[in-house]
């Protein structure tokens, strides 16, 4: 049973989505401000999360930069409905995904759903040998997705689930273009919409987590209008 924590200062919502959750078979813990949330992580990190962006005490953006100090667990949004800062802010501090307010919480539950399931894929649990689990070396990176590590010119790099799957499908082909929606069916189930501004920031936040170990790091090609490539040296 996989444990979901929703941190939201809107107490009707942690009650019906807490619901809704228990009832399709999540342990759900439920906070009304961030610092009360990492409190509890302190002592038992959930399995992902759903953070509000705007609380007292302590932010979603605030809490999100913390947790991010000490977990790559999922952590998906709750934004404002014409925040778009919000929702790309979030994104380029590591947050995997974002839902709108108000929000459908049948969507919410898919997108939770997808998230524990690429979670799990990465790390392991669900085990092939196939391109995706194999150790994959491409010129100064490597990747090995049954350990969810990632070093460049041998320097450690530390991404989210989201960041890992779309960096690992623009390198396993290198020079090939991967267009955006390519990229979507990687890094979302078929029944979640995300828009073109939502894979820009994972793609941007991901080049700044490569250059913070090589500022010259360049292998992320954009295409204008096309999409993406690796260039392997």
């Amino acid at each position: 049973m996989s444990k979901i924590a929703l941190v939201d200062d809107d107490r009707n919502i942690l009650t019906s989505v807490s619901m809704t959750l228990e009832a399709e078979g999540f342990e759900v813990e439920t906070y009304n401000d961030g610092q009360a949330a990492l409190d509890a992580f302190a002592k038992r990190m959930p399995d992902m999360a759903v953070f509000d962006i705007k609380m007292p005490r302590m932010d979603g953006m605030d809490l999100l930069q913390r947790v991010r100090q000490k977990s790559r667990m999922p952590v998906i949004f709750l934004t404002s409905k014409d925040d778009e800062i919000d929702e790309v802010l979030g994104l380029r501090m590591g947050a995997d995904d974002y839902v709108k307010k108000p929000f459908s919480q049948r969507l919410l539950v898919e997108r939770i759903r997808a998230l524990l399931r690429r979670q799990e894929a990465v790390a392991g649990e669900v085990v092939g040998d196939t391109e995706d689990t194999k150790l994959m070396t491409r010129g100064s990176l490597t990747m090995d997705p049954l350990r969810h590590s990632v070093s460049w010119r041998g320097a450690d790099v530390s991404l989210t689930v989201t960041e890992f799957l779309l960096l690992q499908a623009l390198a396993q082909r290198p020079g090939f273009v991967k267009s955006r929606d390519q990229l979507m069916d990687v890094a979302y189930d078929d029944q979640v919409y995300v828009d073109d501004r939502t894979i820009d920031s994972h793609i941007k936040r991901l080049r700044k987590k490569m250059r913070q170990v090589d500022s010259d790091f360049s292998a992320i090609e954009t295409l204008y209008g096309i999409g993406y490539r690796y260039n392997e040296e």
